[in-house]
This record gives C-alpha cells, structure tokens and sequence, in this order.
C-alpha cells in the first residue's frame, strides 16, 4: 500500500482542504503518514500570504525530497496557484496542482500530471467531501471560498478566486455529518466568511446560517472562523450573546490602527468604527476572546501611523494578536507603491506589536484563574494522567483526568498559569454542574 504525507501552510481551509485530500487518499487505498517519515508521495499544501510561507513551502519539499529521495513530490494550495513556475522549477518538484485541482487530487497523482486551472472562473463553491477530521474533537467546515476585496495588500482572490458560498443546506448537512461522527465543535471556515451567502439565490447571510445551525443544535459547539469587521453585524453578536452554541470567541483583521493606513490598504472602516465595534462585542460577550490580525510596515507607514496603531492595540482589549511584517506580492497593487519601508524598521515594529500582543494575552488568562470554564478534551496524556483542551473562549486548558474525558466537555476550575497554559483541576462534566 503506497503511503501519502501531506503538509499543510496557512489557513483554517487549507487545514479543512488537506484533511479532505487525506480522506480521498486513503479512499483510493493510499495509507496516511505523518510528513516526518518515509513516503511514496508527499503533498505540500502551500500558502502565499507572506515571503516567508512561501520559503516555508520550498523547505517542506526540499525535506521531503531529503526524506525519500524516490518519492513522487507535488505542490498544490495558494503559491501553487499563483506562482507555478517558481515551484516547477524546483528540482525536487515533480508536479504542481492548483486549488481546484484538490477535487480531484488522488487521481491527478496517480496519473502524474501537473494542472493549474483558471482560480478566477470558478462561479460556485464545491467544497471537498469530507466526513473527518484528524483532530478528531473539533473539525473546520468550509461554507465559502475567495475574496472578492482585493486589498492592496493581499495576493489571496488571485489564489482563491470570487466569493463563492457553499449553499445553506449542504453546510448544515455537512454539520450533521461531522456531528454524527463524533465531533462535538465545528469550525465554519471562509476566505471571505462574513460575504457568505451574497451570492446564492435567494440570497442567505453569515447570521442567518449561524442561526440555522445553532438552532438545530446537531453540534454542541459552533465556532465562527475570521469575519471583516465591517461584517460583523449587531445582528450576529447578539446571536453569540444568547446561544449556548456559539462559542464566544472572534478574529477581526485590524490591519492597521491608522485611518491613512487603511485607507491606502482598501480598507473598508476607520479605527474609530474598529473600536466601537469591540466595545459592542465586549458589552455582549464580557469574557470573548478577540483576536485580531495586524500588518507591520506597509508601504508608506510614517512612524506616526505605526504609533497609530501601536496605541490602538494598547487600548483594546484585545485577547491575543497576529502581527504579519508586510510582505511584497507580485500582482498586488501594495508592491508597486512608495515609501517601502525598510526590512529593519519592519522587524523592529513588528517587534513592538508582539510584545503588545504577549501582555494582552497574560492579562485575558489572568482573568480567568478561580473561574470555572467548559472545556472540550483534545488530547490525553497517559503518562502524566492529564487532558489539554480548549475553553470556549478559546484558552488553551491543562487538567488532570483520564483519557475517558478526552471529546467530552468539562467543567475545569482555573488555577494558575503557566506558559500561555491556563492550569486547573476537574470539577465534573460541564453539562452536570450547568444543567
């Protein structure tokens, strides 16, 4: 039986589009490999958000060429799709696939060809079968692909193409599918999560489909990917607020806290609308956790604007942040603009935002010591006789109990921190002391 290995860069659907190519693999009777051991094909699922995924792509092949050197090597995902000729001309690159060519990817192997489709003309989304997921406690559901902003910044509707919604009914019916499987919180994943439904017809809206699927109620936990903030309706927070489904957790890509900053980016809101909008999300969901995206030194940031920013985090009450130096992209309207700014003034900024992002981060734990929180077992540890899992608002949780508790959600008193780790003991199973 040939075995398969396959790495993944970049997003939550890129995890969702690798963990469907695994399923149709093995369902063409191919045996799954981690990507540190010995395999006869190995698949690099490539993202191009950043220079440094992009090296990160070339590595992986590299070390897989390194790991089996008569193995066959191919390359899918966004730099695949945007930049083939790069790849192709990798020696260790036997074939280079698209992203529309994941639908059909064990036989594209097989037959070793090599196809990079028109991403642009794609008019409806058609998500990759799948039924589960390695995690085996949480799985990523995409209910939509592309982007239709075209930041300036931003390579990705090159990559992805147009918005495309997957329809309602086949995200709800895929939600019953992971749920009868087993999986106790799904994740709805999108390139442009907050444009789903505006194109179907009728047309449909984010909050009507998290409406739909929490009232169902097939999952325990439902879990909203990134959404613009600009997106982020009145109407979807004050569904989080009073559903006992929806996790209360949000990713907001900020960018930049700077008006002139965002303007030359495309983007659609100014700080000040940023900030009301996490007051709104604060006042409903007291314990949320915010996450956000920011980019360091993009084309023209004076050191005023980059203050801009800097005390825009430093006044919110962000949960943790993201922080990408800006990167150059071939074809996006940033590359060919003034005012570069220099890679050491980049590293150094970007520096400064991380090291805002790591006291947001130790003051939202803080928070929650003496608390008593939900928390979804993920992974057993036999030899120490503890669980890691994950809080509902998206905190990292240590307890101990037995591996009988792994995918069952539990009701943990915080104690104390250690390592961005929140520390606590087993109090009983949540739905027992919250019934």
């Amino acid at each position: 039986m040939k075995r398969v290995a396959i790495a993944t860069l970049g997003c939550k659907t890129n995890q969702f589009e690798s963990a469907a190519m695994s399923e149709q693999f093995q369902k063409a009777g191919y045996r799954m490999v981690p990507f540190t051991e010995p395999a006869d094909i190995y698949v690099v699922n490539s993202c191009t958000v950043t220079a440094r995924t992009d090296a990160e792509t070339r590595r992986l092949i590299r070390r897989a060429r390194r790991l089996n050197p008569q193995a066959r090597i191919v390359a899918t995902g966004c730099y695949a799709q945007v930049a083939p000729g790069e790849l192709e001309r990798m020696p260790e690159v036997d074939s280079v696939l698209g992203n529309r060519e994941k639908q059909d990817i064990a036989g594209l192997v097989e037959a070793g060809e090599s196809r990079i489709s028109d991403i642009s003309a794609e008019q409806t989304a058609e998500p990759l079968p799948l039924s589960s997921f390695a995690e085996h406690t949480r799985a990523f559901l995409q209910a939509q692909n592309g982007c239709n902003s075209f930041c300036a910044y931003c390579i990705v509707p090159f990559a992805r193409g147009r918005s495309r919604s997957v329809p309602l009914d086949d995200v709800l019916q895929g939600v019953r599918e992971l749920a009868a499987n087993g999986y106790r919180e799904v994740v709805l994943t999108g390139i442009h999560l907050g444009a789903y439904g505006l194109d179907l017809s009728p047309r449909h809206s984010l909050a009507g489909l998290v409406r739909r699927i929490a009232d169902e109620g097939a999952v325990p936990r439902l879990r909203i990917g990134s959404v613009e903030p600009n997106e982020l309706s009145d109407e979807l927070i004050g569904l989080m607020a009073a559903s006992e489904v929806i996790c209360p957790h949000v990713h907001l890509p900020l960018q930049s806290g700077s008006d002139t900053v965002l303007h030359r980016m495309g983007r659609r809101y100014t700080a000040r609308f940023f900030s009301d909008l996490v007051a709104r999300v604060t006042a409903a969901l007291p314990d949320a956790f915010i996450g956000a995206d920011v980019i360091a030194g993009f084309p023209g940031e004076t050191d005023e604007e980059f203050l801009e920013t800097l005390h825009l985090v430093e006044e919110l009450p962000f949960s943790d942040l993201h922080v990408f130096p800006f990167s150059r992209r071939a074809g996006t309207k940033a590359a060919g603009m003034p005012a570069q700014v220099p890679a050491d003034v980049v590293r150094g900024r970007g520096e400064r935002l991380r090291n805002a992002a790591v006291m947001k981060k130790g003051a939202f734990l803080q928070r929650f010591i003496g608390r008593t929180l939900p928390v979804l077992g993920q992974t057993g540890q036999p030899e120490t006789g503890r669980i890691r899992g994950l809080s509902r608002n998206y905190l990292q949780v240590d307890y101990a109990a037995s591996e009988e508790l792994v995918n069952r959600e539990a009701a943990v008193v915080i104690e104390r921190i250690r390592d961005g780790v929140l520390l606590g003991r087993l109090a009983g199973l949540w739905g027992e002391q919250h019934s």
